[in-house]
């Protein structure tokens, strides 16, 4: 793994990057656009994903990361759903649906990956200088 110098070098957080302006980009058209309900909770679980894996980053401690981490992945897991309820109002094609699902899920993925290698790692302290 390289060095993490900053959050922005974190894989998953440019992944969620990626995702969130996917998501803002699918909910701003058409019939999407006026429910502002299901509109705004699924910006806010995108937003959530990268948010928090920065915040995690920023706080000293390795469990602290790994718990912010853990939140980030359950974001991902709380967006695939609402993507089903956009898909069942028809608020997205399939296609969009299928993008913008595996994008969370690999963003899922690599948060999984990067957890197992915090726990597992023998460094310990401001992001592992």
């Amino acid at each position: 793994m390289n060095k993490i110098e900053r959050f922005e070098d974190i894989e998953s957080w440019k992944v969620s990057r990626e995702l969130t302006n996917d998501v803002y980009r699918v909910t701003s058209a058409g019939a999407f656009a006026r429910d502002f309900g299901l509109k705004d909770q699924m910006r806010r679980a995108s937003v959530s994903i990268l948010s928090n894996i920065a915040e995690g980053f920023e706080r000293t401690g390795n469990k602290e990361f790994v718990q912010f981490l853990a939140v980030a992945r359950g974001s991902c897991g709380e967006l695939r759903a609402q993507l089903y309820v956009a898909l069942d109002q028809s608020y997205i094609t399939e296609e969009q649906f299928g993008f913008l699902s595996q994008k969370a899920v690999s963003a899922s993925q690599l948060l999984s990956g990067l957890i197992k290698y915090v726990q597992e790692s023998d460094l310990r302290g401001s992001k592992f200088k």
